[in-house]
């Protein structure tokens, strides 16, 4: 099972703007450039987060992007879920009506662990684990040539 490329960059634009926060609102046109994403795409990825409440549009002058709560209390859980919206591997654990075996289907108990499994994991992460891991790789010297 894959992540999205919206899942992914969403994740990325987040960790971006909690590592750049602390000076002050980030702009999504150095976001782009430093994640190496599409300005347009980036922009459609953040109108998602923002309906999901995760950033919000600061209120000054000149604009830019800031985090809804601290980096601490957003899980990658969050991110994902709050551009892709349901996170399950298939669509009968949201809503059993659309599978008429959801009632004795043999598969179902694999697929709500799966979905289990893989939330319970990226609700364990959060933006400021995920900046603090940027940082430690940043700062190790390079591996002999």
């Amino acid at each position: 099972m894959k992540l999205s490329t919206k899942a992914r960059y969403g994740v990325r634009a987040m960790v971006d703007l909690a590592a750049h926060t602390s000076e002050g609102p980030v702009f999504l046109k150095d976001i782009a450039r430093r994640q190496a994403v599409s300005y347009r795409y980036l922009d459609h990825i953040v109108s998602a987060l923002r309906a999901a409440g995760l950033v919000r549009g600061a209120k000054v002058r000149r604009g830019g992007y800031l985090l809804a709560r601290h980096a601490s209390e957003i899980s990658v859980y969050d991110v994902v879920s709050g551009v892709e919206g349901s996170f399950c591997p298939v669509a009968c654990v949201d809503n059993p009506s659309v599978c008429e075996r959801s009632g004795f289907c043999p598969t179902i108990d694999v697929w709500e662990e799966l979905r289990r499994s893989m939330v319970e994991v990226l609700e364990s992460v959060t933006l400021a684990d995920l900046v603090h891991e940027h940082d430690r790789r940043e700062e190790q010297p390079s591996a002999p040539l």
